[in-house]
């Protein structure tokens, strides 16, 4: 049940971040959705170094972190995304 959540967790930080982010995206929804997973990882991650990962009530702080993280792998991954199609559409 653990990688059913972080699969639905990854998929709306992955959606959430997306529309964030300033223009269209065009990574597909599965790049999105890894990049989500991997945000949520790495918020959690931070989240835990600075003492909040688990407080009594909602995690506001954590949730936070995990959506900027997804939003920075978002951008990157569409960014890697872009320029490797682009090398594609050349050869």
């Amino acid at each position: 049940m653990g990688w059913l959540w972080a699969i639905i967790v990854g998929f709306v930080l992955g959606l959430l971040a997306k529309l964030i982010l300033p223009g269209k995206q065009h990574s597909p929804l599965w790049l999105t959705t890894i990049m989500g997973i991997i945000g949520a990882i790495v918020g959690n991650a931070i989240a835990q170094a600075l003492g909040i990962g688990d407080t009594k009530g909602i995690d506001w702080g954590r949730h936070g972190l995990q959506l900027a993280a997804a939003v920075v792998l978002v951008f990157l991954g569409e960014m890697l995304y872009m320029a490797m199609r682009g090398n594609k559409q050349r050869a």
